[in-house]
């Protein structure tokens, strides 16, 4: 399963360069290593400025790739000056923000946490299970009205 990360910073959109220092914070775990690459801006809408942000794109198994990839998200957030925010985007379009705000000050057991549940929000989905991104906590929370 293929997801892609963008970086923004609060007051600037796309951080370009937040986006080099997540590919390289994430490339110091060697279990992601091989997994991210790193794709080029697109060209800007007509009628708009500047390039959109670089995209990181990673290929994830179930399992420890995503474990990883959400302790490394919740880290590097968490060792960051400003506010920035990270979103990743599943296959199917459902995406999981992040942001350095509401995980910066958490303590170890609440940051494990956050990552647990961003790894879970990564994991492959029943067909019959929506999910709903949720901010406030940084996952992806199944949405009770799909659950028969």
């Amino acid at each position: 399963m293929n997801v892609t990360l963008t970086v923004s910073s609060r007051g600037t959109g796309p951080g370009g360069g937040a986006v080099h220092d997540l590919r390289r914070w994430l490339q110091r775990h060697p279990e992601l290593r091989a997994l991210i690459r790193q794709e080029p801006a697109a060209e800007p809408e007509p009628g708009t400025m500047g390039a959109a942000s670089e995209l990181l794109t990673l290929l994830l198994a179930p399992g420890g790739a995503t474990a990883a990839l959400g302790a490394a998200v919740v880290a590097w957030l968490q060792n960051r000056r400003g506010n920035q925010t990270v979103t990743i985007t599943r296959p199917d379009g459902t995406q999981i923000t992040v942001t350095s705000e509401r995980v910066r000050d958490l303590s170890a057991g609440d940051s494990g946490e956050v990552a647990r549940r961003l790894a879970e929000a990564l994991e492959p989905r029943d067909p019959g299970t929506a999910a709903t991104g949720t901010a406030a906590t940084g996952t992806a929370q199944p949405d009770p009205a799909s659950r028969a």
